[in-house]
């Protein structure tokens, strides 16, 4: 309804974007007056048609698209591996080959994602080709939140469980490297910081840090909307799917239509269908985020932005990369919108002995994509290979 609603307003726009009182941000301002000039050479109403028609066939490609995508005979189906270590609802999964001979890597996802991101198809998982590269993958999997994870805040899951994961690695392979990947990014860092001398080194996958960068929007908006989150959090004991979805919805509105009227004209029998369709099932497969960790995200980092700030701490102790000595790697995408690299890059500034590499992909892409193999993968493991022979 929000992408209908969206498409078949711009209709009823036409009279203030005629009439010059729509007010556009400084970057779209020279082609929204050129556009102007030349909508106001034709005739008026020919073009008010055109609008309404426009409008009318994105609707109708967005709908296919979404039926398309609910019918594709796609499900993931891959082989599983064992899991070696289970406390509430998280489980270790070690995707160790026989014979591996390569370091250990503790694989560390986002809270309100699923871990499977990182395994999620045979020709799009980072953690299958690290272990064909001989590395020892160990997968964190959180899980949704059961009833032993319902009063956990940040402090719980990474000075607890998370902590608990690196004992079980440590004991079964040695001392890991650990990557993170978004907000796992974060939780691998807190992890590193506060156990330094059992880690290995520490790859950072689309982390942010600096979360008023480039601009405060979101700390803003988390000011704005904290009495209602509040209200949410109180009611449901957990930040829900749904309105986590609204919250990402948000940060490109148009996305979503565009991309499902993309799909519409895809042969659903190609690679790139089963693709589009095994991403999206892993974005409408989020988790909810419990009340407490929420509100250190929300209003810790968004509002408050206390990493950047030097002012984040877990179990008491000050998160400062500045104090990770080990080998690092902070990997940014070009294109992120969730993520943007203004934020990543100033983790990268702030680790001595860290090294950066900017790809062209998007935040999802740089895992997902048709080059995420030859700009992410190979490249990750490489370093990886090399840290676990230090």
């Amino acid at each position: 309804m929000a992408q209908a609603s969206t498409l078949l307003s711009s209709h009823a726009a036409l009279p203030s974007w005629k009439n010059g009182s729509i007010v556009w941000k400084p970057h779209l301002q020279s082609a929204a007056e050129q556009l102007k000039r030349q909508a106001d050479a034709v005739d008026a109403e020919a073009f008010a048609r055109a609008v309404q028609t426009e409008a009318g066939r994105r609707v109708d490609r967005f709908m296919r698209g979404v039926e398309a995508y609910r019918r594709h005979p796609y499900r993931r189906d891959l082989p599983a591996f064992p899991v070696v270590w289970q406390e509430g609802t998280t489980r270790l999964i070690d995707y160790s080959l026989p014979g591996a001979n390569g370091g250990p890597v503790l694989l560390v996802p986002s809270l309100i994602n699923r871990a499977y991101i990182l395994d999620l198809a045979a020709k799009r998982s980072l953690a299958r080709y690290l272990a064909a590269k001989g590395l020892r993958p160990f997968l964190v999997d959180w899980d949704a939140p059961g009833p032993a994870e319902r009063d956990f805040c940040l402090d719980d899951y990474v000075a607890g469980r998370l902590s608990r994961t690196l004992d079980q690695v440590l004991r079964l392979a040695g001392r890991p490297a650990v990557l993170g990947y978004c907000m796992g990014g974060l939780l691998a860092l807190g992890l590193a910081v506060l156990r330094q001398a059992e880690v290995g080194g520490l790859a950072a996958l689309a982390t942010p840090w600096d979360f008023h960068a480039p601009t405060p929007l979101y700390g803003r908006l988390m000011a704005v909307m904290k009495e209602p989150l509040e209200d949410a959090l109180a009611l449901h004991g957990q930040l829900p799917v749904d309105l986590l979805q609204a919250m990402f919805a948000l940060i490109d509105p148009g996305a979503i239509e565009r991309k499902f009227r993309l799909f519409s004209a895809l042969d659903g029998k190609s690679a790139r269908a089963r693709d589009f369709v095994a991403l999206e099932d892993w974005a409408n497969d989020g988790v909810p985020l419990v009340a407490g960790a929420a509100r250190d995200c929300l209003f810790g980092w968004y509002r408050d932005n206390l990493p950047a700030r030097a002012a984040w701490r877990l179990a008491g102790c000050p998160v400062l990369p500045r104090t990770f000595a080990k080998p690092a790697l902070v990997v940014v995408p070009a294109r992120d919108r969730l993520v943007p690299p203004e934020s990543a890059l100033a983790l990268a500034d702030l680790l001595p002995n860290g090294r950066r590499r900017v790809v062209d992909s998007g935040h999802v892409g740089m895992l997902t994509g048709a080059r995420a193999k030859t700009d992410v993968y190979a490249y990750v493991a490489k370093w990886l290979l090399l840290v676990s022979r230090r």
